[in-house]
């Protein structure tokens, strides 16, 4: 049987320069911290990590001096694009060395081709909105690039999420318009997940035969509130991450863990059979 591959997922770092509290209450640095050392605690490691936007508050160039001093202390490879709180020029000059970033293009997309499942990054931002979009240039691009390798499994990765979470100020500022974007994934069958962030939960919904998992932030999290038009609030809940495990025979499973230290783990046996 062949090793699983292990798809590590984390989104919303919201870093601040000087380490200043996010909303004045969030300490998304150690919240961050935590979280690289999670993962590089992890056993066994994952292949690769994903983020998938929102990785500073206000897309400054010291925010992103602080995200790289701490992504780069990641043992694994890792993988970022951009949400509503970054900024694409100064995404650019951040990142701009990392072999996976594009040098071509308005948009920050790319591929990863080292794994056996391949990895999809789309730019669904869209400058001093909240909400995304995949305009016609974004949507061919991914059509044409997921035409290249038809029989690959593939992940395709957005900030925006493109579905009704049930939070209304979210969905006031999801991805605009998700039908072309199922279009488009209507000619794939080969898209396995579309990963995405920005509503700082964990969710799972569906775009077409497409599974899609939000991740939750790596450190507040959206309230859950299902009011219609309930307020804009965040709740401090345990952080946590995704790890998406494929293998060829059985596919995707995903992993909900959260971050911290917690008790555990203990036997549920010992010689006389099970502990009671």
């Amino acid at each position: 049987m062949s090793q699983p591959f292990f798809l590590a997922h984390i989104s919303d770092l919201h870093i601040k320069a000087e380490g200043r509290l996010s909303y004045k209450k969030v300490d998304t640095l150690g919240s961050l911290q935590r979280a690289v050392a999670h993962l590089n605690a992890l056993d066994p490691a994952p292949d690769a990590v994903v983020i998938t936007g929102d990785l500073t508050d206000f897309g400054r160039d010291d925010e992103y001096a602080e995200v790289r001093v701490e992504l780069d202390k990641l043992t694994l490879p890792w993988f970022a694009i951009p949400g509503n709180h970054d900024a694409r020029p100064a995404f650019r000059r951040a990142f701009q060395d990392k072999s996976w970033f594009p040098h071509t293009g308005d948009f920050i997309q790319w591929t990863v081709e080292a794994f056996p499942v391949r990895l999809i990054g789309l730019d669904s931002t869209v400058p001093e909105q909240s909400y995304g979009e995949l305009c016609a240039e974004r949507l061919d691009w991914l059509r044409t690039t997921l035409a290249e390798q038809p029989s690959k499994p593939t992940v395709v990765l957005l900030h925006h999420h493109p579905f009704i979470s049930g939070i209304d100020h979210m969905d006031r500022q999801n991805l605009r318009d998700s039908q072309p974007l199922a279009a488009v994934l209507a000619e794939a069958p080969h898209v396995q997940r579309v990963l995405c962030g920005h509503v700082h939960r964990f969710m799972v919904s569906q775009l077409g035969h497409a599974v899609v998992c939000s991740a939750p932030g790596t450190s507040h999290q959206v309230a859950p509130n299902f009011t219609p038009d309930g307020p804009a609030h965040f709740v401090i809940e345990p952080a946590g991450l995704l790890l998406h495990r494929w293998q060829p025979a059985s596919g995707f499973t995903t992993h909900y863990l959260p971050l911290g230290q917690y008790e555990g783990p203990w036997p549920f046996y010992d010689k006389d059979g099970l502990i009671d």
